[in-house]
């Protein structure tokens, strides 16, 4: 429990960052994938030092964690992507609300891979 309430702390601050990056981006002409792409490489890059120190005091090797964060960040990147895609391109909903959400179900999704795969206790050091 007290890993969930730390990866919300971590996500909630860096969630709201890169969501209003994106909302302002877009006003200025950038598309809703591209403003996602940039976005999301931002913010994974901030969570994984919030993420690996703070909220699973991971000890292990350095390497491999990013290794296995950058595998969990791609699958949670295309699982973003395919929201945006089918909910704005084929059902025509508004992005800004659709990325809202995509932002809640990667973040459950990644907490999944987070805790049981790349900071595992199982990979660091004992």
């Amino acid at each position: 429990m007290r890993q969930l309430m730390r990866y919300g702390l971590v996500g909630v601050v860096t969630n709201l960052t890169i969501y209003f990056g994106y909302i302002i981006i877009t006003y200025l002409g950038i598309g809703p994938k591209l403003a996602m792409t940039l976005m999301y490489i931002i913010g994974a890059s901030i969570g994984f030092i919030g993420n690996k120190k703070w909220t699973f005091t991971y000890r292990g090797g350095s390497f491999s964690a990013v290794l296995r964060y950058a595998l969990a960040h791609l699958f949670g990147y295309f699982l973003n992507l395919m929201i945006l895609f089918i909910f704005v391109d084929i059902h025509g909903y508004a992005h800004q609300w659709v990325q809202a959400i995509a932002i809640i179900i990667v973040a459950g999704f990644l907490f999944v891979l987070f805790k049981f795969f790349v900071f595992a206790r199982k990979h660091a050091r004992q």
